[in-house]
């Protein structure tokens, strides 16, 4: 008889065709496709959990995944298995078998997102569904001066559309910089809101438009009516970078935030 094991997987998406991570009756989700997957490679029919329920559109290049299974296949196998039977815009990077009580949600000690603003006057095509464009220059001095405010253990109740028991998250660190016509926003939490993210890009947009100040943002924190957050910046912008299991700080490795991209 195969024992049951649990596997730990890093997953990358395009989200540009998902109704999020999430499994839903009758629309496309991630965790429905890699589900579906699984079934197909191994004739079980599991659950996935993941670390992160990310929005309709939005990204992942280190989304973490677990499932248990009883199945012969050796690890390396099960991996090329799963892959050949995934469609173009998902594969997994990594699985192992690991501890049998991982939990990719509840185990993970912080999670780093990178949000892209393309600042060309004309709207990109061909990235068109990676970064959010917004023609008007914007004034990054004073965006990485409203990214400060927010920097530190927060509640957060304005920046989110949902509803949550607790809105408290510590923010470790929050980077904005240039890269020719792009500008890059990566934060790293403990954890994030529903739409966390993205409601903090439009406030620093916010901020880089001229339209309120590092001052108006920490009046947000206080914490302020969901309504003073003006907007939600678009979904496909965002990319979920990496997500760690290490001891949690809250000074922030900043090495650790610039090798989530190359690793």
């Amino acid at each position: 008889m195969t024992n049951v094991r649990t596997i730990r997987a890093s997953v990358e998406y395009d989200g540009a065709e998902f109704q999020g991570f999430q499994r839903q009756r009758s629309v496309r989700t991630v965790q429905g496709v890699l589900e579906t997957a699984i079934l197909s490679a191994t004739g079980k029919d599991v659950a996935v959990a993941g670390a992160g329920r990310t929005d309709s559109g939005v990204h992942a290049r280190g989304q973490v995944i677990a499932f248990r299974i009883a199945c012969r296949l050796e690890d390396a196998t099960l991996l090329r298995a799963l892959n050949a039977h995934l469609p173009p815009d998902v594969a997994i990077g990594e699985l192992t078998t690991t501890v049998p009580e991982f939990d990719p949600r509840r185990d993970a000690t912080s999670r780093v997102y990178e949000y892209r603003i393309e600042q060309r006057p004309v709207r990109p095509v061909i990235n068109r569904r990676r970064a959010w464009h917004v023609a008007q220059p914007l004034d990054l001095a004073r965006m990485r001066g409203a990214a400060a405010q927010l920097v530190g253990t927060h509640d957060f109740d304005a920046f989110t559309a949902g509803r949550q028991t607790s809105t408290r998250r510590e923010i470790f660190a929050l980077e904005v910089w240039r890269e020719g016509t792009k500008i890059f926003i990566r934060i790293a939490a403990n954890a994030f809101l529903f739409r966390m993210v993205r409601r903090i890009v439009s406030t620093l947009v916010r901020a880089g438009r001229k339209e309120i100040d590092a001052a108006s943002v920490a009046e947000l924190l206080r914490p302020a009516p969901r309504a003073h957050v003006r907007g939600t910046a678009p979904a496909h912008g965002l990319t979920l970078l990496r997500v760690e299991y290490a001891a949690p700080s809250s000074r922030y490795n900043q090495q650790r935030i610039e090798q989530a991209v190359t690793a």
